[in-house]
């Protein structure tokens, strides 16, 4: 599970993540972006996707 680490120096904060939750981001990439997309298309397919990690609570 992804963990989010609060920060005193920073308005925005860190967060941990596990194997698991990066290999689940990983797979989510491969099913959205075809192989051998160049940069710009990778980031037309990634435009409007939103990739959700789950909080550890």
């Amino acid at each position: 599970m992804a963990r989010i680490i609060e920060s005193s120096t920073s308005a925005r904060r860190l967060i941990k993540l596990s194997t698991e939750d990066i290999l689940s981001i990983v797979r989510d990439y491969q099913a959205i972006v075809p192989r051998y997309s160049d940069i710009e298309d990778v980031r037309s397919y990634l435009q409007d996707r939103n990739f959700f990690i789950p909080e550890d609570v």
